[in-house]
């Protein structure tokens, strides 16, 4: 199960990575609440585009052989959960936090949450030493 999610998740995240660096301007009028956080940036959005780019490989790699893409999936969990955290701060100091938090729910949160899921350790076995 944890290698079909990443691979399908490697898909939203690598066509959305793609859109932001071919298409960026469409990107910025079609995602809901990007308009707000100021003027388009070509160069800014293609800059995030590559990174999701890089997040997608993690998991495909992941998908494809768990044990050596766990590394790359460590780090594109890590920037994920910081892009959220990052959410996090301006809904909380925008005039609708509760609407800021549940627009970028889907797009923001629910990636973040299922990478960490996936990049975390199984329990180890605990072993008589």
């Amino acid at each position: 199960m944890k290698r079909t999610l990443a691979g399908l998740l490697a898909l939203v995240l690598g066509a959305n990575g793609l859109v932001m660096m071919f298409a960026g301007l469409a990107w910025y009028g079609a995602v809901p609440g990007v308009v707000t956080t100021g003027p388009y940036n070509p160069h800014f959005v293609k800059d995030i585009g590559a990174v999701y780019l890089v997040c997608a490989g993690a998991l495909a790699w992941r998908a494809w052989r768990p044990a050596a893409g766990q590394g790359a999936l460590v780090a594109s969990a890590v920037f994920l959960i910081l892009h959220a955290l990052i959410h996090v701060a301006d809904a909380a100091v925008c005039g609708n936090p509760a609407g800021a938090l549940v627009r970028d729910f889907p797009g923001v949160f629910v990636p973040a949450l299922i990478t960490a899921w996936l990049a975390w350790p199984a329990r180890a076995r605990l072993t008589p030493a």
